[in-house]
């Protein structure tokens, strides 16, 4: 046992070393500068909470930015999630559907973000967009709507770019529904078990884990996300898009204020502990 750790702790050391190298030393460095007074042409100066004290109590535009990237947060838990194990579930009957299923449901997955949001910018154009021509052609009315910069409606519209396309989530979890024994689904058929049933009570039950995994991806996505909001509204309008990644971005590479964007970054940080400690108890992720 003892020589199986030592060769164990000896392949794992390069990548520890890596990890050490260029991520610890940054987060640490990150979480000391979040602390100092620190813009463009000036050498930081500590400032202790101030930044952290200003975010909070002062800067709304950064509170806004949390409450749309904490929604966001859980629509992908919720609704990203259950979409991608529901196309799972239909894949897995293997109907003559299937296939076309799988392909169309995957393209805006290998598309880019840039090209999805340019894609997106001509569909809900208020002039030319599919979606505003419908809408007259039904209505016969000249109608149009800038969905993108509509405040009612910016918000929405910009979800709707990336909430329905849950292609990782149905490629794990149909990865995970290969490894169930076909004896187990095939003994509760001969027990009068319908499909619906086989789903609800034995196919995701064992599916917990993957579905925990799936959530911690899909939820934490949304810490990044950055560059299709910048391409549709860029946080507009009056800060209905904004989000905790392209508010830091604005912070450190527009106004040039890294001590207030690092303190960001450390908020950023801790949240994204957070959510995948709470989607770990709250799928026992630990436990058999």
């Amino acid at each position: 046992m003892k020589r199986q750790k030592k060769w164990i702790a000896i392949f794992l050391a390069p990548a520890l070393a890596l990890f050490g190298f260029v991520f610890l030393i940054s987060i640490i460095r990150l979480g000391i500068t979040s602390f100092t007074d620190w813009t463009i042409g000036t050498s930081p100066t500590f400032a202790g909470l101030d930044n952290y004290i200003y975010l909070i109590t002062e800067d709304k535009e950064f509170r806004q930015s949390i409450v749309n990237t904490l929604i966001w947060i859980v629509l992908q838990a919720t609704i990203h999630v259950s979409i991608g194990t529901i196309l799972a579930l239909i894949i897995r009957r293997q109907k003559w559907y299937t296939n076309f299923m799988r392909s169309v449901f995957m393209i805006p997955n290998i598309i880019s973000s840039a090209a999805l949001g340019m894609l997106f910018l001509c569909i809900m154009n208020p002039e030319f967009g599919m979606v505003n021509q419908i809408i007259r052609a039904v209505t016969k009315s000249d109608f149009s709507k800038n969905w993108f910069m509509g405040v009612d409606t910016a918000f929405f519209t910009v979800t709707m770019t990336w909430l329905p396309y849950a292609g990782l989530v149905t490629i794990l979890v149909m990865a995970e529904m290969a490894s169930i024994s076909e004896g187990v689904l095939e003994a509760a058929r001969v027990d009068g078990a319908t499909d619906f049933q086989i789903d609800t009570r034995i196919v995701l039950p064992m599916m917990r884990n993957i579905i925990g995994t799936s959530t911690v991806l899909a939820a934490t996505s949304m810490l990044q996300k950055l560059d299709i909001i910048m391409m549709t509204t860029n946080g507009g309008p009056a800060g209905k898009t904004m989000n905790m990644p392209l508010y830091l971005y604005r912070t450190a590479l527009t106004n040039n204020n890294y001590g207030l964007a690092n303190t960001q970054g450390v908020i950023l940080i801790l949240m994204g502990l957070i959510i995948v400690a709470l989607v770990r108890g709250i799928y026992r992720m630990d436990k058999e």
